[in-house]
């Protein structure tokens, strides 16, 4: 019988707390090589890649982790493994030949079809059953997601959408001579985001206004801070500040009566 196993885990040490669990070893004892690290995937759904370490072990541990009902666990264990580690090296084939350049040519030179192509492609790794009609304005060029499950190619607050489209504008510009704009929108999603801040903009002016202190929204993203700041432009009562650093910062309204147009406009 081979003195090795293999165990994988989210990370090395939850494969070597495995490992130390199924053959009763303490991790002072456990001898063990690293095969892989890891890789967390595209927004940790596909081209997941588990950490995998191999352990050299008393043969009597060996012996026992393989003997009787922990013998029937472990292979049915390692069955899933095996079929789950199967389809993300699929997986990750696949995003290989679309973001490293394999097979490139074969985009359209059109940047809206780049554009649809590419983004196909994306969403065909997260979801089924989903697609994409394009609109094109002298501005701008607009993808809209319909079908599919629409939660997790949103994600939390849009962060997905954001990665998504983050990529595509990547892709199209590459390709592109001259900047493209581009804005990507699963099922009416940016509309209805939209109408909520400005909703939450106007309640929250009126808070500010009220209590004469100024009133904070919490970690915003610059489109919708650009949203609120749009939508209380023009009150004459309130201004509005990007407060913090990074990506997603606090928007504050400031109950103000005299003040410059000047000072409402974004910080970022």
């Amino acid at each position: 019988m081979s003195p090795f196993l293999e165990f994988e885990g989210k990370t090395v040490e939850k494969a070597v707390d495995k490992a130390c669990k199924t053959l009763n070893i303490s991790k002072e004892k456990l001898k063990y090589d690293v095969i892989s690290y890891g890789s967390t995937g595209i927004f940790g759904l596909v081209g997941i890649k588990k950490s995998k370490i191999r352990v050299t072990s008393p043969a009597s541990a060996v012996t026992k982790a393989l003997s009787g009902p922990v013998a029937e666990k472990a292979s049915r264990t390692a069955d899933i493994e095996r079929q789950a580690a199967a389809a993300k090296r699929e997986a990750s084939s696949l995003v290989q030949e679309t973001f490293e350049g394999h097979k490139a040519e074969t985009f359209p030179e059109a940047p809206s079809e780049v554009g649809r192509e590419a983004l196909q492609r994306i969403v065909d790794f997260i979801t089924a059953d989903a697609k994409i009609s394009v609109r094109e304005t002298p501005e701008r060029i607009f993808f809209n997601v319909e079908g599919g499950n629409t939660a997790v190619l949103i994600g939390k607050r849009g962060q997905t959408l954001e990665a998504i489209q983050y990529l595509v504008d990547k892709i199209i510009n590459k390709r592109s001579s001259k900047r493209v704009r581009i804005q990507i929108d699963v099922e009416g999603y940016l509309d209805s985001q939209k109408a909520k801040l400005e909703s939450l903009a106007a309640r929250l002016s009126e808070k500010a206004k009220r209590i004469g202190k100024p009133v904070t929204i919490g970690q915003l993203n610059a489109h919708d801070r650009r949203i609120v700041h749009i939508a209380l432009k023009d009150d004459n009562d309130v201004r509005t500040q990007s407060m913090g650093d990074g990506f997603y910062r606090k928007l504050v309204i400031f109950p103000q009566r005299r003040f410059s147009r000047s000072n409402r406009e974004d910080r970022d």
